[in-house]
């Protein structure tokens, strides 16, 4: 759309440019992330979207860091569906009641949290650092941390998709 005149004068693309300057994409660089989260006992976890610092609506995303040989608390988020993509390390996730389900993750690998599950991350690692990408379906961190009894020797779940069965 280009025109043979100069601009002396207001086009309604022009508010449009100044409206996605400010409310269109927005990189939020590795280096400044938020510490100032819900934590849960044995992670560190720093937010990068959410509705105070890049206005998202039904998002929050962040990182987490699992010292070598650590465990997080049990707990769960709530309504909250949860994704955690590993980076670097080893995980090992345990689910349910008494957390008597495990299965282990590792770089490249997609874990999924749906509401309510009570679950614990530990770091499969004795001497790497277990670092992880999270997202929650929705702006504000939930994290209930549960006080579980759980059982010595958790059940070994491996993930069979619904939809490539073979």
């Amino acid at each position: 759309m280009s025109h043979d005149h100069p601009h002396d004068h207001d086009h309604p693309h022009d508010h449009a440019h100044d409206k996605w300057k400010h409310d269109g994409v927005k990189v939020i660089p590795g280096n400044s992330l938020d510490p100032n989260t819900a934590q849960t006992p044995g992670m560190d976890r720093k937010a990068a979207i959410n509705f105070a610092r890049a206005g998202a609506q039904k998002l929050w995303a962040g990182t987490v860091a699992i010292h070598p040989n650590a465990k997080t608390g049990a707990h769960h988020h709530g309504a909250l569906e949860s994704v955690i993509y590993v980076v670097r390390g080893r995980a090992r996730m345990r689910w349910g009641e008494h957390l008597e389900f495990t299965a282990e993750a590792g770089p490249g690998d997609f874990i999924f949290i749906p509401p309510y599950v009570p679950h614990q991350e530990i770091n499969a690692s004795r001497d790497e650092v277990l670092e992880c990408v999270l997202v929650r379906s929705d702006n504000e961190a939930v994290v209930v941390n549960l006080d579980i009894e759980p059982v010595e020797q958790p059940e070994d779940v491996k993930w069979i998709d619904p939809i490539h069965k073979s």
